[in-house]
């Protein structure tokens, strides 16, 4: 029996949700389903909103301290879920991943320097490599078919070392799990990234934001626990708890020098201090209540992509599905249409009147990204209608 509520729907539109009150690409009328950026549309846990209930009951919200337990609700939490040791001077907070990540890149490289990624990937890996100056280093993932209407990705190794090996390449900046590819790398996985790294003198960064979203029979390795070189690894409970509008954040590191550089570059981008609610609501998530909802959550998620599953195989041509190891954002591979992916998100959008997001947006068209981080009842119209604009832009080719 289920503990917690994942089956209504809150009332988010006309809220000044980025999720349902941006404005859409396209002219559209009518009731949208959006399934697009990468918020849940689950109301926080319980604890969570106990705790910005007891915030908010004090009534003046001044500039706050993080106070010591967060570091211990930190350590504490992936310690005994994840089995990765962290001490409390390796720490830095700040207000976002996306903000961690570029000043990490300020601190640790210079403009001009390459940053490897592998692609497809999530889009702000772009922007934030950019803004500072520096050059995007792509080695795309390899599409290998499981089923007809099935693949998955791997890692071209070779090619990752060839772009390490660029005196060039300064960092590999890696998404574990992967978005929007959906991978969750194996232990094996991370190890060759990390010897290929060490060999080649080249600082691996790992945005962790996904990390406890995580399908049946997979498990998430924390990068920093196979890594026998130093590394930097960023975590946020706000993809696994869906508290991104509060903005908290972490960069963690073991190599001291590196975060006497990330906290300065930190300072100089102005990202250095955090909300009055954003310290409590994590140490709230980060507890046995916590585990519990996240187990909920991924159940519901996975049950979502099993129906996205099943009706997209019931489709011909074919629409081959990403195998959904971790996140909550399904890729779904629409080469079959042979259009653009910005013209398949607008279709869907002025047709169908479901918003997803274009592949080009990752760095490879043809594909869509789909959330199904949404109560059953919606996500079951949403992938409806996803199927029959598939269905329908089938026919007109």
């Amino acid at each position: 029996m289920s503990k917690f509520d994942f089956t209504s729907v809150p009332s988010r539109k006309g809220t000044s949700c980025v999720k349902w009150d941006y404005k859409a690409p396209v002219p559209v009328e009518g009731d949208v389903i959006p399934m697009w950026v990468a918020d849940m549309d689950f109301k926080a846990m319980p604890g969570v909103r106990e705790a910005l209930a007891g915030r908010l009951e004090q009534g003046v919200f001044g500039y706050t301290i993080v106070p010591e337990e967060y570091y211990s609700s930190v350590i504490g939490w992936f310690s005994s879920r994840h089995g990765w040791d962290i001490t409390r001077e390796q720490i830095l907070y700040t207000t976002g991943v996306v903000p961690g990540i570029s000043a990490v890149i300020k601190a640790l490289a210079s403009p001009g320097d390459k940053v490897v990624v592998l692609t497809p990937v999530y889009n702000c890996f772009f922007s934030s490599i950019r803004n500072n100056g520096c050059q995007v280093s792509e080695c795309p993932l390899v599409q290998e078919s499981l089923t007809e209407d099935s693949f998955s990705y791997s890692i071209d190794f070779d090619d990752l070392e060839e772009k390490c090996a660029d005196p060039s390449a300064k960092i590999l900046l890696l998404c574990n799990p992967h978005n929007p590819a959906g991978r969750v790398w194996s232990e094996a996985e991370l190890r060759s990234i990390s010897e290929i790294c060490a060999a080649n003198g080249v600082i691996p960064v790992s945005d962790e934001i996904h990390c406890e979203i995580v399908a049946p029979g997979h498990e998430y390795v924390p990068f920093a626990t196979v890594c026998d070189t130093d590394w930097v690894a960023l975590t946020s409970p706000s993809k696994s708890f869906n508290l991104a509008g509060l903005q908290m954040a972490n960069v963690i590191s073991n190599n001291p020098q590196w975060l006497r550089k990330i906290d300065k570059a930190i300072n100089i981008n102005e990202v250095c201090d955090v909300n009055y609610f954003a310290p409590y609501a994590m140490m709230a998530a980060y507890t046995q209540e916590g585990e519990e909802w996240l187990d909920e959550m991924n159940a519901v998620v996975h049950a979502n992509f099993l129906s996205l599953k099943d009706a997209l195989s019931a489709l011909d041509p074919a629409f081959p599905l990403a195998c959904l190891e971790g996140t909550y954002l399904a890729w779904v591979d629409c080469s079959a249409l042979d259009m653009p992916s910005a013209e398949i998100e607008n279709s869907l959008l002025a047709n169908e009147k479901v918003r997803v997001n274009a592949g080009t947006m990752y760095g490879t068209d043809g594909f869509i990204r789909i959330n199904l981080a949404t109560p059953p009842a919606l996500a079951q119209e949403g992938i409806a209608r996803i199927a029959a604009g598939l269905k329908r832009l089938s026919h007109e080719e």
